[in-house]
């Protein structure tokens, strides 16, 4: 799974995977624009349900500048997990750099009806320009 996803947190029975990857068809260097997608892999190891009700996520790009973006779900989804299942999706993030790094975390409730925080692990963005120049 490391291979497939390298970049992983657990927090309350939760695990968050993700693997990022760069789309060199949707970028132009040129123009100042690179463009990365990433799949989100979110595993259920707990003994109840868990719905993801929405995101906080914070996108440093190399110059340092940091956007915060907060919604209600994800994909336009609200999903359920249950236990020993697993949901995916892919979403994308441009950025004025070459590179840049993405964290953040999942507001999630459980069988209960409590609410709390899921860790999204640190990952990075890099696009071949950012081993080749600086930003």
């Amino acid at each position: 799974m490391k291979i497939l996803f390298p970049y992983s947190a657990t927090t309350r029975g939760v695990t968050v995977r993700v693997s990022p990857a760069y789309l060199p068809d949707q970028s132009d260097p040129r123009s100042g624009r690179w463009v990365w997608s990433y799949h989100i892999r979110i595993e259920n190891d707990g003994r109840e349900p868990v719905q993801l009700i929405s995101r906080h996520w914070i996108i440093t790009d190399a110059r340092g500048k940091i956007e915060e973006v907060k919604g209600l779900g994800v994909v336009g989804e609200q999903p359920i997990v249950e236990p020993g299942r697993a949901y995916d999706y892919v979403s994308g993030c441009p950025l004025e750099t070459a590179s840049g790094m993405m964290r953040g975390s999942y507001r999630m409730v459980d069988g209960g009806g409590e609410s709390f925080d899921v860790a999204i692990p640190p990952f990075s963005l890099d696009s071949p320009q950012a081993k080749a120049r600086p930003n």
